[in-house]
């Protein structure tokens, strides 16, 4: 039985969906003003790892991942661009989407932009203020009264008295209260506007999330995730809107991922310790070793960035590949050891210890290879290709996988055929000077060969 750990509550819990066999799940997107770096990857991945394990365990899932495409940084950036801001949003959404598709991330099954929804978030807006949660402010602005709202803080555990205005809560005269927070921004010249009961504006972040997750899947709905810097304020002024403008508990379960951390610090756009996914891949061998790394520890905690740990999960999905290359693809998987591996995942996503499993199995893999037990290999060859399809991962061909080269530069696959096809011919004409130079220069590009009865064949290493 699958147990998540709820933020909530900050207890693992038995995961019950509220409708049998059935999970609505929403997470906080991207604000699509620049490229996406390796911290918002870890989100994505780690959400598409979820969607993807539910899909496997027979519930069917509507995941539901949103775009801001519009905010104050998309509004500031395209000012500096010189750009519409409209435009800038379309860019860097087409951006995030390539990239996630490099990465084998799966197509959310809705996508909604903030901008598409304006009349549900004004609809939203006007029931709070109808009710005494919200008001309007003498700047122009419609607040949130968050102290109308009892149970605010109780996802973050923060206590409203004990948060200081001018830390993570905004000053701001107009408000009543220092806590207080905007739903509806009135339009400062020049910026994009939408008409609404309160005059020309713009949604607040926090609205947009309230009105398009309830809109998209109910006032009460099973999961809701993000990042953990997402938790407060975003993810609990969302508590406070859509419970109280819906009369519902709104999220049965929350989930929060853990920071990719660069030198102790949180790998963040503010601080400029990020890189880019599209940076990052340019270094690699292939785009499946960056999902690898970031599966490679359990989501709820942190994950050092760095380019040692990055080698490390090159190698061992290498060592994967090699053991899945010569095996037969008519296998049916070993029912024991994918409850195993299925045990793992139920304890909360523990992808540490699914991967562990996935170890044991390619080491009887290699076992069963080197006695020639066809049948044997073939079975666990299945079993490793079925966990690694919950995880997104092992999918490609081996051979194909195994001969590319780690990072830019290097021989390239026809370039590395030829100097082979050199050397067998330098063999065969017994001059075994050339041959061996042909070796070492190919060893010295990282390419490393295995003479056998019907051929050489070659890797990189």
């Amino acid at each position: 039985m699958l147990k998540i750990h709820n933020s909530l509550t900050g207890e693992k819990e038995e995961f019950k969906p509220l409708r049998p066999n059935e999970v609505r799940m929403y997470v906080c997107g991207m604000t699509n003003y620049d490229y996406i770096h390796v911290g918002h990857a870890r989100m994505l991945t780690v959400f598409d790892l979820v969607q993807r394990y539910l899909r496997s365990s027979g519930y069917k899932v509507t995941y539901v991942r949103n775009i801001t495409d519009i905010d104050d940084k998309i509004i500031d950036r395209a000012a500096a661009n010189g750009e519409n801001w409209a435009d800038l949003a379309r860019r860097f959404t087409a951006a995030m989407h390539e990239d996630c598709a490099t990465l084998g991330l799966q197509i959310p099954d809705l996508e909604p932009r903030a901008t598409e929804f304006i009349a549900p978030i004004i609809a939203m807006i006007q029931i709070l203020i109808d009710k005494g949660f919200g008001y309007a402010a003498d700047n122009g602005d419609v607040m949130y009264s968050v102290r109308k709202f009892p149970g605010y803080g109780r996802l973050s555990g923060k206590n409203i008295d004990d948060l200081r205005a001018g830390s993570r809560v905004q000053v701001d005269d107009a408000k009543h209260d220092p806590h207080d927070f905007v739903m509806w921004k009135h339009a400062k010249p020049g910026e994009p506007s939408w008409g609404s009961p309160w005059g020309e504006g713009r949604p607040g972040w926090h609205i947009e999330c309230s009105a398009m997750s309830t809109s998209l899947l109910g006032s009460y709905f099973d999961l809701h995730g993000g990042g953990e810097d997402l938790k407060f304020p975003h993810h609990e002024n969302e508590i406070a809107q859509s419970c109280a403008a819906c009369d519902s508990p709104f999220v049965r379960y929350w989930m929060h991922n853990g920071f990719v951390r660069v030198n102790e610090e949180k790998m963040s756009k503010s601080l400029g310790n990020f890189f880019t996914v599209r940076d990052v891949l340019k270094t690699l061998r292939d785009p499946e070793v960056l999902r690898f790394f970031l599966l490679s520890s359990h989501y709820r905690g942190p994950i050092n960035y760095s380019a040692a740990q990055l080698a490390q999960a090159d190698e061992t999905l290498l060592g994967l590949y090699r053991a899945l290359k010569d095996t037969a693809l008519t296998g049916a998987a070993d029912p024991a050891e994918l409850e195993r591996f299925r045990a793992a995942m139920d304890d909360d996503f523990n992808t540490p210890e699914a991967l562990a499993v996935a170890q044991s199995v390619t080491r009887d893999l290699n076992l069963a290879k080197g006695t020639k037990d066809a049948a044997k290999s073939a079975a666990l060859a299945a079993t490793l290709r079925a966990m690694g399809g919950m995880l997104g991962v092992l999918q490609q061909d081996p051979d194909k996988y195994l001969k590319r080269s780690a990072g830019a530069g290097g021989l390239s696959d026809a370039q590395v055929d030829a100097l082979v096809a050199a050397r067998n011919a330098a063999r065969a004409a017994k001059n075994y000077a050339e041959s061996d130079r042909i070796r070492v220069q190919l060893n010295d590009a990282g390419v490393l060969l295995d003479d056998k009865a019907g051929g050489t064949q070659w890797r990189r290493a």
